[in-house]
Parts: C-alpha cells; sequence; structure tokens
C-alpha cells in the first residue's frame, strides 16, 4: 500500500464524507491559485501545513515524504524561467527569478492543498461517489484503473530490486546500471503481462463499461460542513489585508 493511501485509511478524518473535504481543501487551492503569489503562495502553504498536522493529524514523516518527489519536479522545473534562448544564444532571463519564485510559492501551496485531502481521503471513498454522477462513469474507470495499474506497476518494480539487491547487482557502478536497464526492461514486460491478465480477468467476468461496487455510507455533517471553507478564507483575508497594508506604505 502507497504511503499516501496508508495515510489517508488512518486518518481521523476517514469517517468525514468526501465533499466536506473536498470543500476545505478546493478551497485552500483556489486560494493558492488565484491569490498574488506574495504573500498569498506562502500563507496558503502554511495555513495548509497547520491543517494537515494540527487538524487533520496527517503524519509529518509521511506528509514530507509524500511532497517530496512534486516539490524537486518543481524546483527543477522552475530553472527554465532563469535562461532565454535567442539568436545570440544562451542568456540570463531578465525577471527570471521573480517568475521562478512566484511559480515556486503557487505550485508547493498548491501541492500542499492536494496532499491535504489525498492524506484523508481514500481513493475507494472518492471514485465511487463520482462514478454516479452523469457523464463521469467513464472517468471514474478510467482513474480506478490506472490507479490499480501505478500500484501494481510499484510492487513489481520493487520485487524486482530486492530480486536484484539479492543477486549482488549493487556492488559496482556497472552493475548497478545494468541493473537499472534490466529493471526498466522487466517492469515494461511486466506491466504489459498484467495489464492483458487485468483486461481478460473483466472480460471473463462480464465486463460492460461500468463496475458495480458498494459505496460505504459516511455522514455529511452540518458542523464540519460550515467549518470547511474557513481555512481559505482565512488564507485569503489575511493575503489581502496584507497586500493593501504594503500599498499604503
Amino acid at each position: 500500500m502507497l504511503a499516501i493511501d496508508a495515510a489517508a485509511y488512518r486518518s481521523p478524518w476517514r469517517r468525514r464524507h468526501p465533499a466536506a473535504k473536498a470543500v476545505l481543501a478546493g478551497g485552500l487551492l483556489l486560494s493558492a491559485l488565484l491569490l498574488p503569489p506574495w504573500p498569498g503562495a506562502p500563507i496558503t502553504a502554511a495555513i495548509t501545513l497547520l491543517v494537515a498536522l494540527g487538524w487533520a493529524r496527517v503524519p509529518p514523516r509521511a506528509f514530507l515524504r509524500s511532497a517530496r518527489a512534486p516539490l524537486a519536479f518543481i524546483v527543477t522545473g522552475s530553472v527554465t524561467f532563469l535562461v532565454s534562448v535567442d539568436a545570440s544564444g544562451l542568456a540570463w532571463a531578465p525577471g527570471g527569478a521573480a517568475r521562478a519564485g512566484e511559480v515556486i510559492g503557487r505550485c508547493v501551496a498548491a501541492v500542499f492543498c492536494q496532499l491535504l485531502f489525498a492524506m484523508t481521503t481514500p481513493l475507494a471513498d472518492v471514485l465511487p461517489r463520482i462514478a454516479r454522477r452523469p457523464g463521469l462513469s467513464g472517468v471514474a474507470e478510467v482513474a480506478g484503473l490506472v490507479y490499480r495499474m501505478l500500484s501494481v506497476v510499484l510492487e513489481t518494480v520493487d520485487a524486482v530490486r530486492r530480486a536484484q539487491v539479492d543477486r549482488l547487482g549493487t556492488l559496482s557502478w556497472r552493475a548497478r546500471w545494468r541493473s537499472v536497464t534490466g529493471l526498466a526492461a522487466q517492469v515494461f514486460v511486466l506491466s504489459f503481462d498484467r495489464a492483458r491478465r487485468l483486461e481478460d480477468g473483466l472480460s471473463d467476468r462480464g465486463y460492460t463499461g461500468s463496475l458495480a461496487v458498494s459505496v460505504e455510507s459516511l455522514p455529511l455533517t452540518g458542523g464540519f460542513l460550515a467549518v470547511a471553507p474557513l481555512p481559505g478564507l482565512v488564507s485569503a483575508g489575511l493575503t489581502l489585508m496584507l497586500t493593501s497594508a504594503s500599498a499604503f506604505v
């Protein structure tokens, strides 16, 4: 099981309705995207962290480990804002550092908002409810299959990697390179084999385009739903207040 899934199933908010948690995380996400990047993004990121680690009691170690990969992608992708390419060659982009900072700030806040929802809401609570909405059943089915195949690929990578380590495939750089190339080839073949078997299994069970699953009833309490928009409103209020104060200085 992925660390995000494990945290979601153990979350104190596990019994909360996904719609209420979507209102909370969605409000913070809108603040991250629509408010001025400074000071909106740092304020939104800080409030999201407080909600996730304090109110929702998400394990800090699991939250930070889940955020490492997207944050690394954000930082490396923002490097392109620092340079410009023209007929004379490669040069520093004017205003590139400021633009990169704005993008990093917004993206970090947005990633924290999405992790807040993902680490408090199992996907099994979300997809069946999305599938009930008109026109969204296909999207839910594709998302469920992709999620399942992602888990299968990660399990395959872990199994092949452990087998390579047991066979002393990491003793030298040459052995490590050979193990990495072999891992990529093996995972590619095994993933296609698993996908084919999954398709055959669905076909044998009379798959007609939708999967009937039971949905656990979760209460949509008015108290939590009423409080859910507050973090986003606090973020917007603080940002607008600081922006107005700096304009008068």
